[in-house]
């Protein structure tokens, strides 16, 4: 576990990547926002979470039930589920739009971000 990465992690970077190459420029791993979003785009009061599947407990592919120590696991990755709702709620209530992508759906995830990021600056600019 001591080798798990909670920041800059391969989809993390790769969603910031996919939105810097598309324009946008965002603050990574801000401090005094509450719920910790990865990175905020502050021109559109946008903050976004990248979460993997496994450690977030999506139900798609990339989840696997672990084998060994289940009741750990299972208790571990509800906890993370709830506080991701609590995450959720803080950054919603201090007035910023959250947007949680999962590390599968990280391509469809951006670019639907990507394309709603592009109609509000087509709209403030």
């Amino acid at each position: 576990m001591s080798r798990i990465r909670s920041r800059d992690t391969k989809p993390e970077v790769l969603a910031r990547s996919s939105l810097h190459r598309a324009g946008f420029r965002f603050r990574v791993h801000p401090k005094g926002i509450r719920g910790s979003p990865d990175f905020v785009l502050p021109r559109y009061r946008v903050a976004v979470f990248v979460h993997g599947c496994f450690w977030h407990g999506h139900a798609c592919r990339l989840n696997h039930a672990p084998k060994s120590n289940v009741d750990y696991w299972t208790e571990k990755i509800r906890r993370n589920i709830e506080r991701d709702a609590v995450n959720l709620r803080l950054v919603e209530m201090e007035g910023w739009h959250p947007v949680a992508i999962y590390e599968c759906e990280l391509n469809q995830g951006v670019d639907s971000l990507v394309s709603k990021l592009q109609l509000l600056k087509g709209i403030s600019s």
